[in-house]
């Protein structure tokens, strides 16, 4: 839960043995949802007490759930003897400022399920120190489809041959909660300057600048200040653009020699994943997991400051890599992985089965 995100459909679905039923419309859970998913069937207590199951895994949607609604939900998976997987994949929500809900969230979801999950070493060390388990680590699978991986990762290859100009990619989006690419900003101008040839992709949804929202909003107005006065410089490009499909973004993603994430917060990044899919080498904050999920380097930052030696150091490390050199593993490294993490989803929802029937069988001789 939710089937339909695309980390599920690559880490847990296909293969043999497992049934990974499709999210239900929340206005009708006798149907299929559609475009929304969201408020999640599969967290209702009362639906889940009579929906066909042997695992529930939760991976997201959970954001606007109180506790004692958990509490409810894991209680009645326990009456039925269905047993919960968690995987973390967020220790801090990207959405809210305040991370208190989560970690409110996170105390009952995490002592009460079967097993626990997460992507990453550093991941599972923060739990391990919180809540006294230690989650299994799987990493995260590829996003892009190894057919496209395998083409954009030989264009560039080509392309680096013809025309090495380095770009480094700064992504503002539709300007989440969790980001701020401005205070980079000067840093990374400053570093393309340094560098021959080298250029600032700044990309940013046309929404930031839609005259409603810049009525209401004063950040997207300070975004768009920013963006006007570095617009036109020589080595600076911005581009304002609608939302972009999937194989939009990993072309835009395959254009650049380093993408650097702008998080002030988080946990993981599929960002990150689809940029190593395509060859892209990431320059990542310190501030959450993104070291050891494989970003190639990473500079120091928090909520609220940026190390801007770290960060300029950073760029010019990765600017001064090959451009034909890409990073991450290729395609028939990252489909052999993603294969190994499906592999291992099926055999610990087996393993939590099976000790779900064993608890089922002990308190039914117990009974009698």
């Amino acid at each position: 839960m939710p089937a339909g995100h695309p980390y599920v459909q690559q880490a847990i679905a296909g293969g043999s043995g497992v049934v990974v039923h499709p999210d239900r419309d929340p206005d009708d859970p006798t149907r299929l949802a559609g475009d929304r998913w969201w408020p999640p069937v599969a967290l209702d207590p009362t639906w889940v007490a009579g929906a066909d199951l042997d695992v529930l895994h939760v991976h997201f949607g959970y954001d606007g759930a109180s506790p004692s609604d958990l509490a409810r939900l894991v209680d009645v998976l326990d009456d039925r003897g269905v047993p919960l997987v968690l995987t973390l994949h967020d220790l801090r929500n990207p959405h809210h400022e305040d991370p208190a809900q989560l970690e409110r969230q996170l105390d009952v979801l995490i002592p009460r399920a079967a097993d626990l999950v997460t992507l990453t070493d550093a991941a599972a060390d923060a739990v391990a120190r919180r809540w006294g388990r230690r989650p299994l680590v799987l990493p995260h699978p590829h996003l892009v489809d190894l057919d496209a991986m395998t083409a954009l990762r030989a264009e560039r290859r080509a392309r680096a041959r013809e025309l090495p100009v380095p770009v480094v990619g700064l992504a503002v989006k539709e300007l989440r909660r969790s980001s701020d690419p401005l205070r980079l900003l000067p840093t990374l101008v400053a570093g393309v300057e340094r560098h021959p040839a080298a250029r600032l992709r700044i990309t940013v949804h046309t929404e930031v600048r839609d005259p409603d929202r810049l009525a209401r909003d004063p950040a997207a107005r300070e975004v768009v200040r920013r963006l006007d006065a570095v617009t036109g410089s020589d080595r600076v490009d911005v581009v304002w653009h609608e939302r972009l499909s999937d194989a939009e973004l990993w072309r835009e993603l395959a254009g650049q020699h380093v993408a650097v994430l702008p998080y002030r917060f988080g946990t993981h990044s599929g960002w990150l994943e689809a940029c190593h899919d395509v060859g892209t080498r990431v320059l990542a904050p310190s501030s959450g997991c993104y070291g050891s999920q494989g970003a190639d380097a990473v500079f120091t930052a928090d909520e609220d400051h940026v190390d801007t030696h770290s960060l300029a150091a950073g760029l010019d490390r990765l600017l001064r890599q090959p451009s034909d050199v890409l990073a991450g593993a290729e395609p028939e490294e990252r489909d052999a992985e993603r294969r190994a993490v499906v592999a291992a989803h099926h055999a610990l929802y087996a393993e939590v089965v099976r000790r779900a029937r064993a608890t089922r069988t002990a308190r039914q001789g117990g009974a009698a």
